[in-house]
Order: structure tokens, then C-alpha cells, then sequence
């Protein structure tokens, strides 16, 4: 499968603003069965100094740097991505005997395990949701068994409702309230599988939505989108879920990073210097091609 993908953010300010820093995680991280073709950064104004890293997780960070004052600025991130379905990962090791072996791993990268058995800045260990999550995991079960019936828990027993909760609402709210939106739904997760020992991570990146029956797919209308990336063990590596859509990442999705939770992989953050009010206008548009476009 091949998509296009354009995803723009517009940021205005009440008055103009000094020494800004910005912090754009859109570029796309290599993934087993994705392909990044052509991507493009745009930006109007355009940036003093522009610099890709890459972090102590599994993400790119643009770092982009303005001298002078700044009242509005425009982003558009663009890039086609092919896609390939990934096998069936059947029931996978015991969750007793991964949880040795994440911690018995030397692996030190970005994509090692021990670091996402462990409590984050947004996805701290809450008793009420390791409490709640406790009752669908089966010690005699594979983790991906267990995974499965905790993200369809999940779906089953929580409404999606944009709206109903901010980028800064605690995953234990969103317990609380029954309901939310994909960051949450991730969140929850993650918390339920490392209070049972899974290493569990947050994914970001976007999702081929399709329109209802009859009608036309409107263009910017598209979302970034979360789900979570479980390490399964050495002979499986991470393999994603959708608590969202209840069930495993497979062609509709598009990832661009994965953290330990949203802070680590957050599309904009930055800092400048001034007393204003921002605000900021994103539109996505993910669309299926019968071909890799050429680069202008």
C-alpha cells in the first residue's frame, strides 16, 4: 500500500515573539515494513538554522531556530510512504518469561526494551488502571493474547469522543470518565502492560481513514493518530495495537515515532521569548496512491 501523506500546522501569535526554538517530530522514523519516499519539510517564514537529530528514542526531531521576530508561522510536512502487511505474530512468549528477558537484554538502542518496562512523565504507574487490567491477563497466555484482550477491554469498555479530553487530561482520568481519544486509549494501555510487565511503548503517526459509504473523503481532514508498540520478545521485536480500531497495526497504518509515552514523541514543542497567546491550526490529509509521486 502507498500513501501521500501532507500534514501542515499553522501557528499564529498575538504579538510578535523573540529567539524562537521549535522542536518538529514529522519525519518519519525507519519501521519494519515502511518505505519513506520523498519527504519535505517547507516552512514560511524560512528557519535562521535547521537541524535533524535523533533522540534516546525511536524518533526524528527537526530542531529549527529564528533570529528574528516572529508573528506567524506555516509548516508543511510531506512525504509518500509505502507500506507492507506484516505476518501473523501468533500467541508469542509468556508474559513471566518476557519480562526476564527485556530485563536480561544488553540492548542499549532506541529500540531496546528495559526502558518502556518502566513509568513515564505521562504514563506513571496508576494502581486504579493496573487494578482494572489485572483481571484479563492469563499467566498461561502469550503476550500477544494478553495483549489483544487488554486493547479489546479497552475498546469495548471505553466511547471515543473527541473532545472529551486535552492533550493534558491524566490517562487515570480518562479511566475515570470511561471515555476519550486515541492519546488516551494508548496511554491506559501502556500503563496496563507494564504494571504486568510488558515493555510497552507509544506510537504516533497517522491512519488511513476511510469515509462513510456513498460519500467523498475530504481533504485535510485527517488526523495525527496513537496507538501502542508492544516488544513481543527477541524473535518477534515490537508489534503495534490499536486500542483505538481494536486490532493490530497492519496496512491502514503510518508511524513516525515511538516513546515511551506522548512527551517523548510530540509533533511540535519549542520555547521563545514573549508574553502572548498562540494558537495553532493543523491539517492532515493521508491519501492512497497507485504510485511513489516524484519529487518536484
Amino acid at each position: 500500500m502507498i500513501y501521500q501523506v501532507r500534514h501542515t500546522t499553522r501557528l499564529t501569535y498575538t504579538q510578535a515573539i523573540n529567539q524562537a526554538r521549535f522542536n518538529l517530530r514529522l519525519m518519519p522514523a525507519t519501521w519494519r515494513g515502511q518505505t519513506l519516499r520523498n519527504y519535505r519539510l517547507t516552512t514560511n517564514p524560512a528557519e535562521h538554522r535547521r537541524q535533524v537529530t535523533s533522540g534516546p528514542y525511536w524518533v526524528v526531531t527537526t530542531n529549527m531556530t529564528y533570529k528574528e521576530p516572529l508573528r506567524r508561522l506555516e509548516l508543511a510536512s510531506e512525504f509518500a510512504m509505502e507500506v507492507t502487511a506484516q505476518p501473523d505474530p501468533g500467541p508469542g512468549p509468556r508474559i513471566a518469561e518476557l519480562t526476564q528477558a527485556a530485563l536480561a537484554s544488553r540492548d542499549l538502542s532506541p529500540l531496546g526494551p528495559a526502558p518502556y518496562l518502566f513509568a513515564s512523565q505521562i504514563a506513571v504507574h496508576e494502581d486504579a488502571i493496573a487494578n482494572w487490567s489485572a483481571q484479563f491477563v492469563l499467566a498461561d497466555a502469550g503476550v500477544v493474547e494478553n495483549a489483544r484482550a487488554i486493547m479489546s477491554a479497552i475498546h469495548r469498555e471505553f466511547a471515543y469522543i473527541p473532545g472529551a479530553t486535552t492533550a493534558r487530561t491524566p490517562p487515570v482520568e480518562a479511566v475515570s470518565l470511561r471515555k476519550g481519544v486515541c492519546q488516551d486509549f494508548a496511554h491506559i494501555m501502556i500503563i496496563a502492560l507494564r504494571a504486568a510487565g510488558v515493555p510497552t511503548a507509544y506510537a504516533s503517526g497517522y491512519l488511513n481513514t476511510r469515509p462513510p459509504p456513498g460519500a467523498a473523503k475530504l481533504v485535510g481532514a485527517d488526523a495525527m493518530h496513537a496507538w501502542v508498540n508492544v516488544w513481543c520478545g527477541e524473535g518477534h521485536g515490537w508489534i503495534g495495537f490499536d486500542p483505538t480500531k481494536d486490532r493490530l497495526v497492519q496496512l491502514d497504518h503510518i508511524q513516525i515515532g515511538m516513546g515511551r509515552d506522548y512527551a517523548d514523541v510530540s509533533p511540535i514543542d519549542g520555547t521563545f521569548i514573549g508574553n502572548v497567546l498562540q494558537s495553532v491550526v493543523t491539517s492532515v490529509d493521508v491519501q492512497a496512491a497507485q504510485a511513489i509521486p516524484q519529487q518536484p
